[in-house]
């Protein structure tokens, strides 16, 4: 099948440019470069748009004393117009959206125990979907398809608690969503800030074993940052987005699920390498749709237990001396996983990320990153005739317009798994408003 990657140079060096060309004439004194926070025209300017961090500012003075009282809200709409422009299944564009409710509740400063911490997450989806546009196995827009493709409805995808046992070990229960996990600095952000395609978003080399939303339990170890060092989760394998999960609670086996993150500091600037690792019990017969890839659902020799292992690293190349929180660099995943049960068999991915370094443009970033999925041919004769190995790569340019108001442009062009489709070239438009 004929690639068209080369076509896209000009526009790529484009891409690259506009984020990075700040770097061409930084200043030696750290502090005076083009990248600085503290640049007091670049400060001034974003005050002059609109200094709000969300829309609704302090919502009627409600935010603040519910902060007080243990309770803060992050509420974004996430809204998208996206179409394939050459090759891929269908050639169109469509307009979709995702709506995100999440609350944080601090149980120790409303009266209860102190280090039990609740987070509840509402979602859903509004608009078409944009899944099966390309004719790929991996969404271009995982986002838009989130938490159950082709339904409006709001569902509760989070309800889960965790109690400190001190400052550095907790455990937690409840349920909850998957991606969280598979963390990375430069290719993350839930599809919404980031990347949009499923391949960047997080490793999909073990959506056969983990799905979407569950029930499940496990215990966190916090690093010196506050984040999570190990974690390890028990779920069970059914998902459960659209039930409260406990009639199905391990009715087709658990999952076992655990996650090393590093921090590194590799030549002197912070890093991360990620380690971890699915196994499933469940008896497999077929392949079960789930939003955050698309397949035919067709029956499959039945095969007991699954698993996959995954790697992931990201590494700054450039840090603000200003700020240390602001900088770029490189990101890369490999995964594999059992090729009788995944249609995913093997996965690499690697790119580049991070915040723009031009002036007066500190709160924008920007991405740009390649992945090859090889596909299983051990699956049964359809998927083998059918499909190959895809691959595909996506830029991306975040512009904070405000502090609550994202533009993202994007670009990606992919070569489908099914063979019955040429390479897509997909365009879109991202626009995120954080309430």
């Amino acid at each position: 099948m004929p690639t068209k990657f080369l076509d896209i140079r000009p526009l790529s060096i484009c891409f690259l440019t506009l984020a990075l060309g700040g770097t061409l004439t930084q200043a030696e004194d750290g502090c005076s470069g083009l990248a600085c926070d503290t640049d007091p025209t670049a400060v001034a300017a974003m005050s002059c748009v609109d200094p709000r961090t969300t829309l609704f500012d302090d919502c009627l003075g409600l935010r603040s004393p519910m902060a007080a009282h243990g309770i803060s809200v992050d509420a974004d709409s996430t809204m998208f117009y996206m179409g394939v422009v050459d090759g891929g299944r269908d050639r169109d564009f469509r307009f979709g959206g995702h709506n995100d409710y999440v609350f944080n509740i601090d149980a120790s400063k409303m009266g209860g125990p102190e280090g039990l911490f609740v987070k509840l997450r509402a979602e859903h989806r509004f608009g078409q979907s944009l899944g099966d546009a390309t004719g790929a196995l991996l969404p271009a827009n995982v986002n838009a398809d989130l938490p159950v493709r082709d339904s409006e409805d709001v569902f509760l995808t989070n309800v889960l608690f965790t109690q400190m046992l001190s400052e550095t070990f907790g455990v937690f229960f409840g349920k909850l969503d998957t991606l969280d996990g598979d963390m990375n600095a430069f290719a993350h952000g839930r599809g919404k800030s980031q990347f949009s395609n499923q391949a960047f978003v997080a490793t999909p080399i073990a959506l056969r074993t983990t799905v979407y939303s569950t029930l499940g339990a496990g215990f966190v170890i916090l690093g010196e940052d506050q984040t999570p060092l190990f974690q390890f989760s028990i779920l069970n394998a059914i998902n459960t987005t659209t039930s409260a999960g406990f009639d199905e609670l391990f009715d087709e086996g658990v999952v076992l699920a655990p996650e090393l993150r590093l921090p590194t500091n590799f030549l002197g600037m912070p890093g991360h390498q990620l380690f971890g690792g699915t196994w499933s019990s469940r008896n497999y017969a077929d392949l079960a749709q789930d939003p955050r890839i698309i397949l035919p659902n067709v029956p499959i020799d039945r095969q007991s237990d699954s698993w996959s292992l995954y790697w992931n690293c990201d590494q700054y190349l450039y840090v603000d001396p200003c700020n240390p929180s602001r900088g770029w660099g490189l990101f890369a995943r490999a995964g594999v996983a059992d090729p009788e049960t995944n249609p995913v068999e093997s996965f690499y991915s690697v790119g580049i990320g991070g915040n723009s370094l031009l002036r007066h443009r500190s709160a924008d970033t920007f991405g740009a990153g390649w992945y090859y999925a090889k596909t299983s041919d051990e699956l049964g004769p359809l998927l083998g005739t059918v499909f190959g190995d895809g691959q595909g790569m996506e830029m991306f340019y975040n512009v904070a317009v405000t502090p609550w108001l994202h533009v993202t442009p994007d670009l990606q062009v992919i070569e489908p798994a099914n063979r019955r489709f040429d390479t897509a070239t997909t365009v879109g438009l991202r626009t995120q408003i954080i309430f």
